[in-house]
């Protein structure tokens, strides 16, 4: 190990891809890979062995492997209970089986993926420097993460941050986790693509612009669509924007009168039109704050960790992890 440096991998496991990162004491990636993700768990698990082995082929140990998973995770950060996307998941002993496999010469630690993206932005990206730090993913749904006094909080079951599920609408629309009125069918771009398909329904004669992207087929609008719009200025698009970012200000609002941080970071995928999202957000944030004339806001800030957040956060945690 070159300089004394302990290098650590970094998995980030997604519904599509399995991206491995070697990082070193600062965080900085020097290698990294990336491969389909496969339906099996036991070949998922030899990707992520194989990313193992060319670690140690070109960096000598590497003694500590953190992976990044999209499902529910253990508070013993080995066990993954349930996953959206890997039906086989199920209490699924994901760190025994790699460490089984890398003949316990890694230690392994697994944590949720939104989890480690937010923890990727608290030591690289915007976060740095927060005391208390909530990080909301307006991807497909609504991620969360949280950090307390410097440290990720994960709750007593390894449950906390579940942000996209606050019940924000009592009796509302209906959740992929079968319960209703969750945030996240309200602010995601799930949630864009519905309030953007209304618009066009309701308001045919302000249409054009977003009939013209979905070539005629309002049941073909998807969010990208609905971004190009928006940041043309068209009045449809921005309307759908304005709506999550509301519904998003109202999480936040709901968020803070529990934990009270001091920064809101905004990432995935939606983000991407900054202030178009942002500025209704941080608006509807302060309306709905309980005393907001009387108390200091929290900043509202886009995330700038970029995509390798899951990766270096996974590593980091790992790293840090004590035995």
């Amino acid at each position: 190990m070159a300089g004394g440096s302990m290098y650590t991998l970094g998995i980030d496991i997604g519904g599509t891809k399995i991206a491995g990162a070697i990082c070193d004491d600062d965080n900085k990636i020097i290698s990294q890979w990336r491969e389909p993700t496969p339906e099996d768990p036991e070949d998922i698990n030899a990707v992520i062995v194989e990313m193992y082995r060319k670690s140690v082929e070109l960096y000598g140990a590497v003694p500590r492997m953190g992976i990044s998973a999209a499902g529910n995770v253990k508070e013993d950060r080995r066990t993954v209970t349930f996953s959206a996307n890997i039906a086989q998941w199920i209490d699924y002993p994901l760190a025994e089986r790699i460490e089984e496999l890398t003949d316990h010469e890694c230690k392994v630690i697994v944590e949720n993926d939104a989890n480690c993206a937010g923890w990727g932005e608290y030591i690289l990206g915007t976060g740095r420097g927060s005391k208390n730090m909530v990080m909301l993913t307006v991807g497909t749904g609504l991620g969360g993460a949280i950090v307390i006094n410097g440290q990720l909080y994960r709750g007593s079951f390894g449950m906390a941050a579940e942000l996209g599920h606050l019940p924000m609408v009592s009796d509302g629309d209906f959740c992929g986790c079968g319960l209703r009125g969750c945030a996240e069918r309200y602010t995601s771009g799930n949630a864009l693509e519905h309030f953007a398909k209304s618009a066009v329904r309701r308001m045919p004669q302000k249409s054009k612009r977003l009939m013209e992207l979905c070539d005629g087929d309002v049941n073909n609008l998807e969010g990208k669509m609905v971004s190009q719009a928006a940041q043309e200025g068209d009045e449809l698009g921005l309307y759908a924007f304005g709506k999550i970012g509301e519904w998003l200000g109202r999480t936040m609002a709901a968020i803070a009168a529990v934990l009270d941080p001091d920064l809101f970071v905004i990432g995935g995928g939606v983000v991407s039109v900054g202030d178009i999202l942002l500025e209704p957000a941080r608006y509807n944030y302060v309306r709905f704050l309980q005393a907001a004339a009387y108390r200091e806001h929290a900043k509202v800030l886009a995330a700038t960790a970029g995509g390798d957040a899951g990766m270096i956060g996974a590593a980091d945690l790992a790293r840090i992890e004590e035995d």
